[in-house]
């Protein structure tokens, strides 16, 4: 089995999770039979930490995993989704597509809702599209432009349901270091997924989430290890994306620096982007959208691989890495 971290509740996330946006047709349309050998794949070599969200395919992601999880022992995974982002039914013109990055129907929109009442409806509408009655982790989705009612209202409903048992940890998602230092400072969560903050190209959550996590023992689930593709070759790609977007010249030539590096040291640049993601004292795991059997099973051997501890060393010489970058 994988090893796994527990957070303080005693939830135990195994050190790699699967991601569910690509199972929600991130981009393109995934089949079911992708996503069954994703989910199988990632069950055979270990995976117990399952992640997905309402956002994500407009709840095709949660349909989807709820179906494939039924084959498999409910007390023997960890299970997470996400909140604040609810979906309204909508009318939409045949054939018209979803139009936040999914490739499904328009058949809702997403609203932003951080009360106590939204949170416990889509809560619910979480529970019944996964076909669970208990969910292992929530976070509050992407709360950056709603601090005082996610951080209120928002939390008091999630403390609310973990105490009555049915959720065992909760948490925020975002994209940023700063706001969710913040929320572990002043509120009663207990973990934080972290999307492209503390990779191997850019550390900002070393100056303010890092120390605060550990400070009040919340873990940090690391996601975007690959800065939405930038890292995710062996060289860079020259239509390479950074945060879904173009990315700048300054952070090719970066990137591209810390490839020639690896290679010097006998690794290449995602594997090490993939090791990195976990060295930090305050990450219990990381999670990884992956679209199959085969995109799970790389990422996996890439985690597995034998790495040269100079490494580390050599990209800090260089400048590439801040000396305390592993706290």
């Amino acid at each position: 089995m994988m090893r796994r971290s527990a957070l303080r509740t005693g939830a135990a996330l195994t050190r790699f999770g699967l991601g569910g946006a690509q199972l929600g047709n991130l981009g393109r349309a995934t089949t079911d039979e992708q996503a069954s050998s994703a989910v199988e794949t990632a069950w055979d070599r270990g995976v117990r930490l399952f992640d997905t969200a309402p956002h994500y395919g407009l709840g095709v992601s949660e349909r989807r995993l709820g179906r494939l999880l039924k084959e498999h022992p409910r007390d023997e995974f960890v299970l997470s989704t996400k909140a604040g982002r609810a979906l309204v039914p909508q009318d939409h013109a045949p054939g018209q597509l979803d139009d936040g990055g999914f490739a499904v129907p328009a058949t809702h929109r997403r609203a932003w809702d951080f009360s106590r009442d939204g949170i416990l409806r889509s809560i619910d509408a979480s529970l019944a599209r996964l076909g669970v009655d208990r969910l292992d982790v929530v976070y509050l989705h992407d709360p950056d432009d709603h601090w005082e009612e996610a951080s209120t209202a928002g939390v008091g409903a999630l403390v609310e349901l973990r105490d009555q048992g049915i959720v065992d940890a909760v948490g925020v998602g975002m994209n940023q270091s700063a706001l969710p230092a913040r929320f572990v400072r002043e509120t009663d969560i207990d973990v934080v997924m972290l999307a492209g903050r503390f990779t191997l190209l850019e550390q900002p959550a070393l100056d303010d989430l890092l120390p605060a996590a550990l400070e009040h023992g919340v873990g940090i689930v690391n996601a975007g290890v690959y800065n939405s593709g930038l890292l995710a070759r062996r060289r860079i790609a020259e239509d390479a994306t950074y945060d879904y977007l173009p990315a700048p010249r300054a952070l090719v030539d970066r990137a591209n620096a810390i490839a020639a590096t690896c290679e010097e040291i006998g690794t290449d640049l995602p594997t090490a982007a993939m090791q990195f993601s976990l060295r930090h004292p305050a990450v219990v795991s990381v999670v990884l959208g992956c679209r199959d059997g085969a995109q799970v099973a790389s990422n996996l051997d890439r985690l597995d691989a034998e790495i040269d501890p100079g490494l580390w060393d050599a990209l800090v010489v260089r400048g590439l890495l801040p000396e305390d970058v592993f706290g």
